[in-house]
């Protein structure tokens, strides 16, 4: 790994024995100070995700969904906190529509992620679990001067979920806080409050899960009592593919991280470590591998319980090497989806110096999520729903009691059968062609975790078009027109690409502990903090 940063962005990575890394300053806080109060690294990333409800609510909230990797010092553990869509939800109910709603109640499933932090603390965790809400709390209500990045976020949602049922709570006098206004909310606060107190009760079998589900019945949608009563987390395996020395490790479906494995296992089939670094013909291979990946991602993933094929199909060496021969190293192509043989998000890490170490990503999916606040709580509800499909006999086709196929995905690298790195690449579809870009910034170029997230990056989007950072090279850019691509360049400050957070494990040294170096993305407000 070189220490060396190719790239601008005016920050260094951080070292340290303990560290965090988050996409907002006060939640990084907050995971260092459980650090401080006896905590490990998963108390850290809980008091962490707690905390970005409150001060990053453009990303996600407290009526969202969850996942983590976790290396709790001798393994690594999955899960899955997301949740189910309610049972009243049925194929006919959407029939009439070509796609699933953007926003609104017909987009809200079973909010998991409170569920998710409960397990993981009940599992992992070494403080009591009210203690991990003290900064989150206190920020909700003694409030906290909104940072740039945010109110800038927030002001186009303001705009945009202007009208959703109880989206007042988020802009009050009809306007969205601006950079450095404080902003105060006690209902949160109290809400957040009610989950510590009752270990996450309320939530789902008491008096916030009432609250939900009463508002839900005034504006005739879905979400019942039963729906949250029900909701169960998952303790999963992950999928992995080896990469070089290296393995790497995702959330199994209905997570999209699936298709990073299979990006990553196509370009091992091509020549991808003959190409220059940063140059054009090497990002051409990294972009065809995603469209392939992504054309099978589409087709194929959804809950696992309806799923056609297997993970272990979609990433059969075999088949991989199949899928990899149709890409030109010359030139840009299309792919429809292929046939195996038959047999709006925040992310954050954390690492201590025991050797645990944590991926955790959550999210209420695009934005504020749904648009639909539940009045008097502050819970913003995600519009998870959207990632289903309105398509009949398509595996991911919308369900009652059925889980949506899911963008949000933490990361992990195992090398030599211990735990590497943890990290995570936040923003909708850039997640998967993220996890994508940081393996190979850190596996091929060695690069440190500061310097992957800094570098340039590509993005396949929503409607399949490529766009580049302002950041990449113009030669780089006309390579890739010369090669059959049509790239469009971003203007400067797009906040299309994401945003990274990486921690990877140094070298240990005998009877002295672990310790790590961290990267936090420029593109966001965040920051990386060691103990």
């Amino acid at each position: 790994m070189t220490w060396q940063l190719p790239y601008p962005s005016g920050r260094q990575p951080v070292l340290a024995r303990n560290v965090v890394s988050t996409s907002q300053p006060l939640a990084a806080q907050a995971g260092a100070a459980a650090f401080a109060r006896g905590g490990n690294a998963i108390d850290a990333a809980l008091a962490a995700a707690i905390t970005l409800t409150v001060v990053e609510p453009v990303m996600n909230g407290i009526g969202g969904d969850a996942f983590a990797l976790v290396w709790d010092g001798a393994a690594l553990h999955g899960l899955n906190a997301s949740g189910r869509a309610p049972r009243a939800w049925s194929a006919e109910r959407f029939a009439h529509l070509p796609q699933m709603p953007r926003i609104g109640w017909d987009t809200v499933t079973t909010p998991g992620g409170v569920a998710g932090w409960v397990a993981l603390s009940e599992r992992f965790g070494a403080l009591p679990f009210e203690d991990l809400f003290a900064d989150a709390i206190r920020h909700a209500r003694d409030g906290f001067p909104v940072s740039p990045v945010i109110a800038r976020q927030w002001a186009q949602a303001a705009i945009d979920l202007k009208g959703q049922p109880g989206f007042e709570a988020f802009t009050p006098g009809g306007r969205a806080p601006q950079a450095g206004e404080i902003w105060r909310f006690a209902d949160q606060a109290d809400t957040l409050a009610d989950i510590a107190r009752t270990r996450g009760a309320s939530f789902y079998r008491g008096r916030l899960a009432q609250a939900m589900a009463d508002y839900a019945r005034q504006h005739g949608a879905g979400l019942a009592l039963e729906d949250l009563a029900a909701h169960a987390v998952e303790w999963v395996q992950s999928i992995s593919v080896p990469f070089g020395d290296r393995t790497v490790h995702e959330i199994p479906p209905n997570g999209q991280g699936i298709a990073a494995l299979m990006a990553l296992g196509l370009l091992e089939h091509l020549p991808y470590r003959s190409t220059a670094a940063g140059s054009a013909a090497r990002m051409h291979l990294e972009i065809e591998a995603m469209r392939v990946a992504f054309a099978d991602l589409y087709a194929h993933v959804a809950d696992p319980d309806h799923m056609r094929l297997t993970s272990a199909q979609l990433l059969d060496p075999a088949y991989l090497r199949q899928r990899a021969a149709l890409i030109d190293p010359q030139r840009a192509g299309q792919y429809p989806a292929g046939q195996p043989g038959s047999g709006g998000t925040v992310y954050l890490c954390t690492a201590d110096s025991e050797g645990r170490m944590v991926s955790f990503i959550q999210s209420n999916f695009k934005g504020f999520g749904s648009g639909v606040v539940v009045p008097g709580t502050g819970i913003a509800l995600h519009n998870r729903g959207m990632g289903f499909v309105t398509t009949p006999g398509h595996p991911n086709q919308v369900a009652g009691g059925k889980r949506p196929m899911h963008s949000i995905i933490p990361a992990f690298v195992t090398r030599g059968g211990q735990p590497h790195m943890a990290f995570g690449v936040m923003g909708g579809n850039m997640q998967a062609q993220g996890h994508v870009q940081m393996v190979l910034r850190e596996a091929v170029e060695g690069l440190n975790p500061q310097a992957c997230s800094d570098a340039p990056r590509w993005r396949i989007n929503d409607a399949g078009a490529l766009t580049l950072e302002h950041t990449v090279p113009a030669a780089v850019v006309e390579g890739l027109r010369a090669l059959g691509h049509d790239p469009q360049v971003a203007a400067p400050g797009s906040l299309e690409f994401g945003s990274a957070q990486i921690i990877r494990r140094l070298e240990a040294t005998p009877g002295t502990g672990f310790a790590y170096a961290a990267g936090s993305d420029h593109r966001r407000d965040g920051q990386a903090v060691g103990c």
